[in-house]
């Protein structure tokens, strides 16, 4: 396994792994925009929020988000050090090579990009992934007509109206009610927290410069990620600009950003 040790700590070697994590992190954003696009439902969160308990207590979804947190980390500064090794091995610009002639904008300041997409992730963590986690966050009782469809919500409290938890995320029961079913349950209002948070004007620009500097970001790492692997053959490399353009440079980007102004100018 000498060969393999020698491989991955070699600057080749860390070129893979960060090409590789980062389309794993490209493939995360893809279902990570889709499951958030629940936001945008007329269900008082519901949605969203039995979302959020199936991402975080499913043993699957589990195991997979250490993965996650490693990739993150992993490639975040891995890259920059990458970054700055190029910078080091060449500290005087040379004299006569145009590089703008030579690359795309994005490749020059990959490492300025990713500082701000990583100081972005650890407060998007902090604000709302530490906060489900470790902090308070509110519960709420849904009701649900199982004949209807109708949908209301109440914060869960006791008696003397003050707020309590419960000690699962997630409870489901059926009762009558008028001789009709529904369904209550009961989990926590990561919905509600996500709606305060982005009521903050700062905060919402923060979400909106961080956006751009991912789509960027992705634009050329989703291109260089297959070059690095090898995977760059004029069959298929207008499938990967054309994935690299819309998908990751301007839906993705687009989709989160949407959120954010949707709270803060509509809901």
């Amino acid at each position: 396994m000498s060969w393999l040790t020698r491989m991955f700590s070699s600057t080749i070697g860390q070129k893979l792994i960060v090409a590789l994590t980062g389309l794993f992190l490209c493939t995360f954003l893809v279902v990570h925009m889709t499951g958030n696009l629940q936001l945008f439902k007329d269900d008082h969160g519901m949605s969203f929020n039995m979302y959020s308990v199936f991402m975080t207590t499913n043993p699957l979804i589990k195991t997979v988000s250490y993965i996650l947190y490693f990739s993150i980390l992993f490639h975040a500064f891995k890259g920059l050090h990458l970054a700055y090794k190029n910078m080091k091995a060449r500290p005087v610009g040379y004299a006569v090579v145009n590089g703008k002639a030579n690359s795309h904008w994005t490749s020059r300041y990959m490492g300025i990009l990713g500082t701000i997409i990583l100081v972005f992730i650890v407060v998007h963590m902090n604000d709302f992934w530490a906060e489900y986690k470790f902090g308070h966050i509110p519960y709420v009782q849904y009701t649900e007509n199982l004949e209807s469809g109708e949908i209301t919500a109440k914060p869960y409290a006791d008696e003397a109206g003050n707020p309590k938890s419960i000690a699962n995320k997630a409870e489901e029961t059926i009762v009558s009610i008028n001789g009709v079913d529904h369904k209550i349950t009961i989990t926590k209002d990561l919905y509600a927290e996500v709606a305060e948070t982005f009521k903050n004007p700062l905060l919402v620009a923060l979400y909106l410069i961080s956006m751009f500097a991912i789509g960027f970001h992705l634009y050329h790492g989703f291109q260089s990620g297959f070059q690095t692997l090898g995977l760059n053959h004029p069959r298929y490399n207008p499938a990967i600009q054309f994935l690299s353009t819309w998908v990751f440079a301007i839906i993705i980007p687009a989709g989160f950003a949407a959120m954010p102004l949707y709270f803060l100018l509509i809901k």
